[in-house]
């Protein structure tokens, strides 16, 4: 890389924060490294054209998990662990409301719904018989009912008569928010770089040597966001996680507004106007999903089709305008990842899938640990 002495002095020289990854996370960081440091040099790398991972490409959820995924989260966590993330993640919904506002993300609160595939056992009458004891373990937290049941009024097929609906969740617009988030960072004097790789790092406990490729600078501290990509970071504790999606054609008189997750929050959809997107089904081959390439397979995509030909739209006429991916950082464990690996090197990733609820408040957590 051939730099002018113009590029290397304004970009490259007294930096004091790097952060790699433009996504909901480094750009929270940023925003609150520069509320903490207002003179300081700030600095973001980013691989892609565009955040890399999930951040532009998830469905716009502003959820914080369903009545079935809770209750699964229950086997592997405590009772305090899944309250807790939980209300971490509707912390970070505030928070995320909060810095962009309700107009610029298109927050629409029409309320979140769960369907249950008429098949067997598929965990109905268990969400059902634990649907109060859920809500009393949330009460504190939203002073309400979260779930409930109603009667399906969308004309869905081949499910139980019976909906979970959850009044707290809301869909936003991705694009919108990304877009306002990194006008945020550009006009709070937060450098970003994208297509730039970083390749290895060195923190010799002064300062950190960042390598891109052929080229290298220092950097006081760095701090990693790249949430689905940290696998090696982290040494294993984050695995990435492929979500596939796509989106429908207009579909006149579309009746069907709000979120709605099936099996466990494995699958997803939402209108957006008068379009279904539809995403998920990792679960059909976790080996070959836990990757970080982006792409579709016909196993995922022809399961997609299938739902929205037999559950979601039921005679009715659809066209798939558009199919993506993004990718997820997930583990074990459902909690984030939030720490100091050495001196001057720090990271925020392994969202779980939530990145839109606890993306905000982890940025701002990767921050505070400076």
């Amino acid at each position: 890389m051939e730099l002018s002495y113009w590029e290397l002095k304004n970009w490259f020289t007294n930096v004091d924060y790097t952060i790699v990854g433009s996504g909901i996370v480094g750009l929270h960081a940023g925003l609150r490294l520069r509320e903490r440091f207002p003179t300081a040099k700030i600095l973001i790398l980013e691989k892609g054209m565009l955040p890399q991972g999930a951040s532009t490409k998830n469905a716009g959820f502003a959820c914080f998990g369903s009545l079935s995924e809770i209750i699964e989260d229950l086997k592997t966590h405590s009772e305090d662990e899944v309250v807790q993330l939980v209300e971490k993640r509707w912390q970070g919904l505030q928070l995320l409301r909060k810095r962009l506002g309700d107009t610029a993300i298109d927050f629409r609160p029409h309320g979140g719904y769960e369907l249950f595939l008429k098949e067997e056992n598929n965990g109905f009458d268990d969400c059902v018989s634990r649907l109060p004891f859920i809500n009393s373990i949330l009460k504190p937290l939203f002073k309400a009912d979260v779930f409930g049941k109603e009667v399906d009024r969308f004309g869905f097929k081949n499910i139980e008569d019976y909906l979970i609906f959850n009044p707290f969740e809301a869909q936003i617009d991705t694009g919108n928010m990304m877009q306002e988030l990194l006008k945020q960072a550009i006009a709070a004097d937060i450098l970003i770089l994208n297509q730039q790789t970083v390749t290895s790092y060195l923190d010799n406990g002064t300062q950190v040597e960042v390598v891109l490729n052929d080229f290298s600078f220092n950097s006081k501290k760095i701090l990693f966001a790249t949430n689905g990509f940290a696998n090696v970071l982290t040494k294993g504790a984050v695995q990435p996680a492929r979500a596939q999606v796509l989106i429908t054609e207009p579909i006149p008189n579309l009746d069907i507004k709000g979120t709605f997750h099936l099996d466990r929050g494995y699958y997803y959809f939402r209108n957006i106007g008068d379009r279904i997107l539809l995403g998920g089904g990792r679960n059909l081959d976790f080996e070959t999903e836990n990757t970080t390439e982006f792409g579709q397979t016909k196993i995922v995509q022809n399961k997609l089709e299938d739902l929205l030909k037999n559950v979601i739209l039921p005679n009715q006429e659809f066209q798939i305008a558009h199919r993506w991916s993004g990718i997820m950082g997930v583990g074990n464990s459902k909690n984030p990842v939030v720490t100091q690996l050495s001196e001057n090197v720090f990271c925020g990733v392994r969202l779980g899938g939530m990145g839109v609820a606890i993306g905000s408040l982890i940025g701002t957590e990767l921050a505070d640990l400076i």
